[in-house]
């Protein structure tokens, strides 16, 4: 991953980054929450901040119900932080939420370019002869 979770607080959502040449996206997957469960915010910089808090009570038929087996986790509460990467343009994110699923677009600035390091060949001579004075080796701590 080219970026850092840097905190999860409680189970989070199953959830995918990845990185394209124009942006970062995350995809959460969030069933039954709306696009107003949600809260998203970038603080201290560069730390993505995405958190969801609904009312967790069930209807009252549920509340009739004895429960069995209850395997499918509750994601209605949670809070996951991001320090996105410093190609990461954190002005200019863009979400949506559609069928419990949010999508997170952070665009990369491309005005910065990454440092290459730069590679070139050494030519290597047949009979090199060390300049005068550097023949020989000489410890600096004698």
């Amino acid at each position: 991953m080219s970026g850092f979770l840097l905190r999860s607080h409680d189970l989070g959502p199953p959830m995918d980054w990845k990185e394209t040449p124009e942006a970062h996206i995350f995809k959460f997957d969030l069933p039954g929450l709306t696009k107003e469960d949600v809260k998203l915010q970038v603080h201290d910089d560069r730390v993505l901040h995405i958190s969801a808090a609904a009312a967790v009570g069930g209807d009252d038929l549920d509340k009739q119900c004895k429960w069995h087996c209850r395997e499918r986790l509750d994601y209605r509460s949670f809070c996951q932080e991001f320090r996105m990467p410093e190609n990461a343009n954190v002005d200019e994110i863009k979400a949506s939420m559609s069928d419990g699923v949010l999508v997170v677009r952070v665009s990369k600035d491309l005005t910065k370019k990454k440092k290459r390091a730069t590679k070139y060949a050494v030519e290597i001579g047949e009979n090199s002869v060390a300049p005068k004075g550097l023949s020989r080796f000489v410890c600096c701590k004698a």
